[in-house]
Protein backbone atom coordinates (compact mmCIF):
# COMPACT_ATOMS: atom_id res chain seq x y z
CA UNK A 1 0.00 0.00 0.00
CA UNK A 2 1.83 2.85 -1.28
CA UNK A 3 -0.19 5.36 1.06
CA UNK A 4 0.22 4.05 4.07
CA UNK A 5 2.10 5.50 7.15
CA UNK A 6 5.57 4.98 7.70
CA UNK A 7 6.79 8.01 9.47
CA UNK A 8 4.98 9.65 12.02
CA UNK A 9 6.77 13.20 13.13
CA UNK A 10 6.14 14.96 16.10
CA UNK A 11 5.80 18.79 16.43
CA UNK A 12 7.86 20.35 19.41
CA UNK A 13 10.82 22.56 20.08
CA UNK A 14 13.97 20.84 22.09
CA UNK A 15 15.14 21.85 25.10
CA UNK A 16 14.04 21.26 29.07
CA UNK A 17 12.92 24.64 28.84
CA UNK A 18 9.79 23.88 26.09
CA UNK A 19 9.37 19.66 27.17
CA UNK A 20 5.89 20.80 28.81
CA UNK A 21 4.75 23.40 27.06
CA UNK A 22 1.35 23.07 24.71
CA UNK A 23 3.40 23.75 21.78
CA UNK A 24 4.90 20.47 22.01
CA UNK A 25 1.98 18.39 22.50
CA UNK A 26 3.14 15.98 19.04
CA UNK A 27 6.34 15.12 20.92
CA UNK A 28 3.98 13.96 23.88
CA UNK A 29 2.33 11.65 20.77
CA UNK A 30 5.04 10.31 19.66
CA UNK A 31 6.81 9.93 23.15
CA UNK A 32 3.67 8.28 23.88
CA UNK A 33 3.74 5.94 21.01
CA UNK A 34 7.43 4.90 21.86
CA UNK A 35 6.45 4.26 25.22
CA UNK A 36 3.31 1.45 23.95
CA UNK A 37 5.67 -0.02 21.75
CA UNK A 38 9.02 -0.21 23.19
CA UNK A 39 10.67 2.06 21.00
CA UNK A 40 14.03 4.42 22.32
CA UNK A 41 14.70 7.86 21.00
CA UNK A 42 18.56 8.50 19.47
CA UNK A 43 19.40 11.49 18.00
CA UNK A 44 20.30 10.67 14.49
CA UNK A 45 23.05 14.06 12.97
CA UNK A 46 21.77 13.17 9.83
CA UNK A 47 18.09 14.18 9.72
CA UNK A 48 18.73 16.71 12.87
CA UNK A 49 16.20 14.59 14.50
CA UNK A 50 15.47 12.17 17.29
CA UNK A 51 14.75 9.34 15.39
CA UNK A 52 13.49 5.38 16.20
CA UNK A 53 11.83 2.67 14.81
CA UNK A 54 9.24 0.64 16.06
CA UNK A 55 7.19 -2.30 14.92
CA UNK A 56 3.11 -1.67 14.71
CA UNK A 57 0.71 -4.02 13.32
CA UNK A 58 4.04 -6.14 11.57
CA UNK A 59 5.18 -2.48 9.55
CA UNK A 60 8.21 -0.82 10.49
CA UNK A 61 7.34 2.96 11.33
CA UNK A 62 10.09 5.75 12.10
CA UNK A 63 8.58 8.04 14.54
CA UNK A 64 10.47 11.40 14.32
CA UNK A 65 10.81 14.57 16.91
CA UNK A 66 12.49 17.24 14.58
CA UNK A 67 15.35 18.77 16.74
CA UNK A 68 15.40 22.16 14.80
CA UNK A 69 12.99 23.91 16.32
CA UNK A 70 9.81 24.41 15.65
CA UNK A 71 10.00 26.81 12.55
CA UNK A 72 12.20 24.67 11.07
CA UNK A 73 10.79 21.25 11.01
CA UNK A 74 10.12 20.64 7.46
CA UNK A 75 14.13 20.26 6.43
CA UNK A 76 14.58 17.31 8.72
CA UNK A 77 11.47 15.64 7.81
CA UNK A 78 12.12 15.83 4.18
CA UNK A 79 15.55 14.36 4.91
CA UNK A 80 14.16 11.20 6.84
CA UNK A 81 11.74 10.73 4.01
CA UNK A 82 14.41 10.91 1.13
CA UNK A 83 16.57 8.80 2.65
CA UNK A 84 14.37 6.14 3.63
CA UNK A 85 13.20 6.98 -0.37
CA UNK A 86 9.43 7.37 1.33
CA UNK A 87 6.72 9.64 -0.37
CA UNK A 88 4.83 12.30 1.45
CA UNK A 89 1.93 10.04 1.81
CA UNK A 90 3.19 8.04 3.97
CA UNK A 91 3.83 10.70 6.49
CA UNK A 92 1.77 11.63 9.59
CA UNK A 93 2.72 14.83 11.58
CA UNK A 94 1.29 15.07 15.09
CA UNK A 95 0.70 18.78 16.23
CA UNK A 96 -0.76 21.23 18.68
CA UNK A 97 -3.95 22.55 17.48
CA UNK A 98 -5.53 26.04 18.89
CA UNK A 99 -8.37 25.70 17.05
CA UNK A 100 -9.55 22.71 19.00
CA UNK A 101 -10.65 22.35 22.23
CA UNK A 102 -8.23 20.56 24.71
CA UNK A 103 -10.27 17.31 25.23
CA UNK A 104 -10.29 16.94 21.21
CA UNK A 105 -8.50 15.36 18.69
CA UNK A 106 -8.54 15.02 15.06
CA UNK A 107 -7.18 13.11 11.53
CA UNK A 108 -7.14 14.83 8.41
CA UNK A 109 -5.46 14.63 5.14
CA UNK A 110 -4.21 17.20 3.49
CA UNK A 111 -4.78 21.18 3.89
CA UNK A 112 -3.19 24.66 4.61
CA UNK A 113 -1.33 25.53 7.53
CA UNK A 114 -3.12 27.70 9.65
CA UNK A 115 -0.65 29.59 10.90
CA UNK A 116 0.56 26.94 12.32
CA UNK A 117 4.89 27.99 11.82
CA UNK A 118 5.71 24.00 12.20
CA UNK A 119 3.35 22.97 9.64
CA UNK A 120 3.96 25.84 7.05
CA UNK A 121 7.76 25.02 7.36
CA UNK A 122 6.86 21.18 6.33
CA UNK A 123 4.42 22.45 3.39
CA UNK A 124 7.08 24.25 2.41
CA UNK A 125 9.52 21.04 1.70
CA UNK A 126 7.36 18.43 1.59
CA UNK A 127 3.96 19.53 -0.36
CA UNK A 128 0.63 19.56 2.13
CA UNK A 129 -0.61 16.23 1.11
CA UNK A 130 0.29 14.35 4.30
CA UNK A 131 -1.87 13.20 7.14
CA UNK A 132 -2.29 15.39 10.62
CA UNK A 133 -3.26 14.22 14.00
CA UNK A 134 -4.39 17.35 14.92
CA UNK A 135 -4.41 17.60 19.27
CA UNK A 136 -6.57 20.34 20.40
CA UNK A 137 -4.83 22.59 22.98
CA UNK A 138 -7.47 25.02 23.15
CA UNK A 139 -7.02 29.02 22.61
CA UNK A 140 -6.39 32.02 24.72
CA UNK A 141 -9.03 34.00 23.54
CA UNK A 142 -6.90 36.99 21.43
CA UNK A 143 -4.69 35.93 18.58
CA UNK A 144 -1.96 38.20 20.27
CA UNK A 145 -1.87 35.81 22.98
CA UNK A 146 -1.46 33.01 21.01
CA UNK A 147 2.49 32.64 21.29
CA UNK A 148 2.84 33.22 24.49
CA UNK A 149 -0.36 30.59 25.42
CA UNK A 150 1.34 27.96 23.65
CA UNK A 151 5.06 28.38 24.76
CA UNK A 152 3.86 27.86 28.16
CA UNK A 153 2.75 25.14 30.28
CA UNK A 154 -1.29 24.40 30.40
CA UNK A 155 -3.20 24.57 33.62
CA UNK A 156 -3.90 20.78 34.95
CA UNK A 157 -7.15 20.38 33.08
CA UNK A 158 -5.69 21.19 29.58
CA UNK A 159 -2.64 18.76 30.12
CA UNK A 160 -5.01 16.25 31.62
CA UNK A 161 -7.61 16.36 28.60
CA UNK A 162 -4.44 16.19 25.97
CA UNK A 163 -2.38 13.52 27.68
CA UNK A 164 -6.13 11.45 27.57
CA UNK A 165 -6.44 12.21 23.63
CA UNK A 166 -3.00 11.35 23.54
CA UNK A 167 -3.69 7.80 24.85
CA UNK A 168 -7.12 7.77 22.70
CA UNK A 169 -4.87 8.57 19.57
CA UNK A 170 -2.15 6.00 19.99
CA UNK A 171 -5.07 3.01 20.61
CA UNK A 172 -5.90 4.04 17.09
CA UNK A 173 -2.70 3.86 15.14
CA UNK A 174 -2.84 0.26 14.91
CA UNK A 175 -6.18 0.57 13.17
CA UNK A 176 -4.83 3.26 10.79
CA UNK A 177 -2.26 0.95 10.18
CA UNK A 178 -4.35 -2.12 8.71
CA UNK A 179 -7.75 -0.35 7.74
CA UNK A 180 -6.23 3.18 6.75
CA UNK A 181 -6.97 6.77 7.49
CA UNK A 182 -11.02 6.29 6.92
CA UNK A 183 -11.80 4.16 9.60
CA UNK A 184 -9.23 5.10 11.83
CA UNK A 185 -11.07 8.86 11.70
CA UNK A 186 -14.47 7.70 12.13
CA UNK A 187 -13.09 5.92 15.29
CA UNK A 188 -11.72 8.41 16.57
CA UNK A 189 -13.96 11.05 16.00
CA UNK A 190 -16.64 8.89 17.04
CA UNK A 191 -14.90 8.49 20.60
CA UNK A 192 -15.36 12.23 21.51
Amino acid sequence: MSNSIRIIAGLGNPGEKYERTLHNAGFWFVDALAKEYGGSFRYDKKFDADCCKIDLQGEEIWLVKPQSFMNLSGGPIRSVIDYYRLGVGNLLVAHDEIDLPPGTTRLKMGGGHGGHNGLRDIIQHCGPDFVRLRLGVGHPGDKNLVTDYVLKRGSADVERAIEENISEAVKIMPMLIDEGLNAATKALHTKE
